[in-house]
This record gives C-alpha cells, structure tokens and sequence, in this order.
C-alpha cells in the first residue's frame, strides 16, 4: 500500500497517516506483521505480509476494508491522492539500473523516462507484481513562499494554494457550429482554452487576491 502527502515530512507522515493506517491494520485476517517507511518527500509505503496459507486477493479485500476505515482519519491531501495497492513478494527479484552513457541526461530526465517509457511495460508481463523506482523524482513546480509578505497582505498558504488549484487546472471549452445547430452550419470548431500551468511566468501571474485598487 502506497500513498503520498505533499509537501510533508517524514515524522509528519508517520503521525498523520502511518499511524491511523497501522492502527487498523492490525485487527487483518492472518495477518503475520506490516512494516511501513515513511520518507520526507512526503511518500507513504506499508508492506503488510500474510501467513502462506491466505489468498492474496482475499487478503487485498481485508486490507482495503481496513484502509477504508482509517481514510476518516486521513489528511484531506492524502485522501485525495489516494491508497493504491499492489500485490508482491516480499524480496525484489530483479534490479535494474538506468543510467546515460554519455552523461547527456541528469537523474531527473532519466527517472521522468523510467515512469513513462519502462514502468508501464514492465506491468503487462506475466507475473510481474510490483515495481518501485528508488532514487528518482517528477518533475514539478516548486514554489518558495514569503512569509512576511503572506502576513502583510493577510493571507494564508492555503489562500496560496487554493488559488493555484483553481487557476491550474483543465478547462473544457466546448464547441463552436455543434449539435443542435440552425439549418446550414457546415463546421464544427473545437475551442481550447489554457489548461494547466507549466512554466515560472505562468505561475508567477496567478492571481491569489483581487482587491479594488488591483491584484495582489
């Protein structure tokens, strides 16, 4: 079972969502023992093992109904990411190490490579269970907070977040000339408008408050 909380550090995750996970877990069918690794780039990882003689899709459906339950407890950035569970052994039967020859690509660009173009492959071969990529990040827009500046204009983090989620998203337009149409409309337009947000000037234009005298 893996989950992420953005933004939060290990101690931060242990407390917030290991500790509600396991504390549910615990009550599992044949369950033998759970570790959990919780890492300061807010990701959540629990590997709970069951007696031999259990069936594994059984055991998922235990374990889900007991997640379940715990994800009250969760922070609401956690249940919005959400639970995913994997079936597997408990030893790694194959490493693979992905790397550039000629040093023309950094770590970032190869790990990005590794979950888009390898990941998904490796999953459609027979008997393959789980795969985890150690050492690599996605990439993403990280943005530095002024506090002082946050406290002057009487705002939040959260304000600051709210407004990205709300500027940074997928707007569907429609058509233009579409079904049901006057007599004699020959053409049909689809409308795009800007979607998410993906370079630091773009970023830098969000609006977080708008007072009369102008944004802030």
């Amino acid at each position: 079972m893996s989950t992420s909380y953005t933004g939060a550090d290990a101690l931060t995750v242990e407390q917030s969502v290991a500790t509600p996970i396991e504390q549910q877990m615990s009550g599992v069918a044949k369950l033998l023992y759970m570790q959990s690794t919780n890492a300061n780039d807010g990701t959540f990882n629990l590997q709970v093992t069951f007696d031999v003689d259990s069936d594994i899709d059984i055991d998922q459906v235990n374990t889900q109904n007991k997640a379940t339950v715990a994800q009250a407890l969760l922070p609401a950035d956690v249940t919005n990411f959400g639970l995913n569970y994997v079936q597997s052994t408990g030893l790694p039967l194959l490493a693979i190490s992905l790397y550039s020859p000629n040093g023309t690509h950094d770590p970032l660009f190869l790990g990005n490579y590794a979950t888009i173009q390898v990941t998904d492959t490796l999953q459609r071969v027979k008997g393959v269970g789980l795969i985890r990529l150690f050492g690599t990040a996605d990439y993403a827009m990280r943005i530095w907070v002024k506090p002082d500046r946050l406290a002057k204009l009487g705002l939040t983090v959260g304000d600051l977040a709210s407004a990205v989620a709300a500027q940074s998203t997928v707007n569907p337009a429609g058509r233009v000339g579409a079904e049901p149409a006057p007599p004699g409309q020959e053409f049909t337009y689809t409308v795009r408008a800007q979607g998410r947000l993906v370079n630091p000037d773009e970023f830098g234009g969000i609006v977080v408050r708008l007072d009369p005298d102008g944004p802030r």
